[in-house]
């Protein structure tokens, strides 16, 4: 009898370790917080999409509306093309702005929505017009240092 309700403990515990690594991974995944309803398909270039990647979300105001389906590079324009599965309870404006952002400092990269004021609404398959590429690091780090060098070779002539 002892050793049957010890199996029995041992055997709750090592499932509720399997099910709490089973939401570590959806969280990780970003799969935890969008559903798979109905969606519509939208696309958006960007000339850098810095670390963005599949299945990021897509936000606006802060509520994930929809998560990026595929990346591909333009071979016409050398621009990334977006492809974002955006759930079918939200609709926006044809002249939506796309922005790819952060969370946080360091966090994930997203693309965020910032709806205008048209009266056409986007429709499946649309391609979203106003986008903003993401803010590189690197490259702002490099702008800065090289406007502090040229700044300073001015005043020292």
């Amino acid at each position: 009898m002892q050793r049957t309700t010890m199996d029995l403990w041992v055997g709750v515990f090592v499932m509720a370790g399997i099910g709490a690594l089973l939401v570590l991974a959806f969280k990780i995944g970003n799969l935890g917080t969008y559903s798979t309803g109905e969606s519509y398909v939208l696309t958006g270039s960007f000339e850098n999409i810095g670390g963005l990647k599949v299945r990021a979300p897509v936000k606006s105001a802060g509520v994930v509306v929809g998560r990026i389906t595929d990346i591909q590079l333009d071979t016409g324009t050398y621009d990334a093309t977006v492809t974002m599965s955006i759930d079918q309870r939200y609709r926006f404006p044809k002249d939506t702005f796309a922005s790819i952002l952060t969370s946080g400092l360091l966090g994930e990269q997203y693309v965020g929505l910032a709806a205008g004021g048209d009266d056409t609404i986007l429709e499946d398959g649309d391609r979203i017009m106003k986008t903003n590429s993401a803010m590189v690091l690197e490259e702002m780090i490099g702008r800065f240092l090289f406007d502090k060098a040229s700044e300073n070779k001015t005043s020292d002539e």
